[in-house]
């Protein structure tokens, strides 16, 4: 991977990282504001979760950067279908019951994560042409 592509990738994973804290900092903090939410939800699991993706896109980058461009570009690709996941609080409510705050927050990390996913899929099916050609 050229090391234009590498910044690439690492600039776009920064702003869904920083796009997926500023939600869930907004969901924890706000968490019983938020419409449709389990009751179980709590403030500290809701970090707990932003956590635990983070080390998924963390692992991903690793492994990208030690050379193992096709593994990590899909454990890349999962971490951002993990931050499409916040697509979920219009299944629980609708677009109008949440405040516009929330639907910021929300469609920022849904469009961010969208971008790494389709950046991923671009890189992992070029990457999968390379090897093909061989």
């Amino acid at each position: 991977m050229s090391s234009a592509e590498r910044r690439c990738v690492l600039v776009a994973l920064l702003i869904f990282g920083g796009a997926s804290l500023v939600h869930f900092i907004h969901n924890a903090e706000l968490i019983r504001d938020y419409p449709g939410l389990p009751p179980s939800w709590t403030r500290s699991g809701v970090y707990v979760a932003w956590f635990g993706m983070t080390a998924v896109g963390a692992c991903g980058w690793s492994l990208l950067s030690y050379g193992h461009e096709v593994a990590g570009l899909m454990v890349l690709e999962s971490y951002a279908l993990l931050g499409l996941d916040s697509l979920g609080h219009y299944a629980v409510a609708p677009f109008s019951a949440h405040t516009t705050m929330m639907n910021v927050t929300i469609l920022m990390e849904v469009a961010t994560a969208a971008f790494v996913l389709g950046q991923g899929v671009k890189l992992t099916i070029e990457r999968m042409r390379c090897r093909l050609r061989r």
